[in-house]
């Protein structure tokens, strides 16, 4: 019930052993197009530079192309979505006798296997087969962009907290940074998992993201917290089901500006009584900087980091808000 277990790993004291400061790459799935195979319905490709350059140091791909594994080959006509009465089903374009619907469903189902293995996926945005929302449905010939891919839908209805993403959407500064963060929480969550889930080990993996799920929605990251300091009464297991369901529908809602705003200032509550007035001011005017849009979060988050090495101080080093993935992919310098 708490998703899949994977490599077992003991849960660090400190934020010099976290997973995104190791060398092994993060298992993650994609459209094989993105990753520059000619396997589009014209022998084209997709590829995507920041996917294979900048995330490659990171993450270790799966390819994957599902209208190849069901024998469409290449060329190939096209798909679409096309509503048909109260169903909505994958049809040529040319050929409306070509459905291929029940053969994507099944060969998303038939890599299950190897799905749980996987701690994210990035698919082909507008696909019949991969995209992940706002596909072209057609009506009697009207296109409405309110479906998703067969394929990409069943892997979603399989494995709801798995991180996806389309790669169109990683052009956008906050949805980029949401989704490479819910990756990483993803990945110490099995950790978390591998190394033999007890209540202790819950309390202080939430402990280390509570901030960082204030960030994302206060009332959501309280109900949580609510629910943990009753989860001594309950089946760990089934419980842990219900914690990581909540944790990663909360993380999938983007941080707010106004959000950050108040983690910073209570992360600044902690060294009032270690920083001199000009410090003080400093800090007071990169947050509030940041505030009005005058500063990205790194700055202020760099100034904090700076004080807490200077006047340690235990909370918030174990905290996962002020270094929350790896800083070489500067996710903080455009938000």
């Amino acid at each position: 019930m708490t998703d899949f277990p994977q490599h077992v790993a003991d849960l660090s004291k400190d934020n010099t052993d976290l997973p995104e400061n190791r060398t092994e790459k993060i298992p993650v799935g994609i459209s094989s197009c993105l990753l520059g195979e000619r396997v589009r319905y014209d022998g084209g490709h997709k590829k995507s530079s920041y996917i294979m350059d900048t995330l490659g140091e990171y993450f270790d791909y799966r390819a994957f192309c599902p209208e190849m594994e069901i024998g469409l080959g290449v060329p190939r006509e096209t798909i679409r979505l096309v509503q048909q009465d109260d169903t909505v089903r994958v049809v040529g374009s040319k050929n409306p006798d070509l459905d291929v619907t029940d053969a994507l469903v099944a060969s998303a189902h038939q890599q299950r296997d190897w799905h749980q293995k996987l701690f994210a996926y990035i698919v082909k945005k507008d696909s019949p087969s991969c995209g992940m929302e706002r596909v072209k449905v057609f009506k009697k010939d009207t296109p409405h962009r309110i479906g998703s891919g067969f394929y990409t839908k069943t892997l979603m209805e399989n494995f709801p907290n798995l991180p996806i993403e389309e790669e169109g959407r990683l052009g956008d500064s906050v949805l980029r940074e949401n989704f490479i963060h819910r990756v990483f929480i993803y990945r110490r969550w099995h950790e978390l998992i591998d190394s033999g889930l007890t209540l202790n080990k819950l309390t202080d993996f939430h402990a280390r993201h509570k901030l960082v799920l204030f960030s994302h929605n206060q009332d959501a990251a309280r109900t949580l917290g609510n629910s943990l300091s009753n989860a001594h009464k309950l089946d760990l297991e089934q419980y842990a089901y219900s914690y990581i369901s909540a944790l990663m529908a909360i993380l999938k809602i983007p941080a707010t500006r106004r959000n950050h705003v108040n983690v910073l200032q209570h992360i600044q509550g902690y060294l009032k009584q270690y920083l001199d007035k000009d410090d003080k001011q400093e800090l007071v005017e990169s947050i509030e900087r940041y505030r009005v849009g005058q500063l990205p979060l790194i700055v202020p988050i760099t100034l904090l980091n700076h004080y807490f090495r200077k006047f340690p101080n235990e909370y918030i080093d174990r905290s996962y808000y002020l270094a929350p993935h790896p800083k070489e992919l500067m996710l903080l310098n455009a938000l």
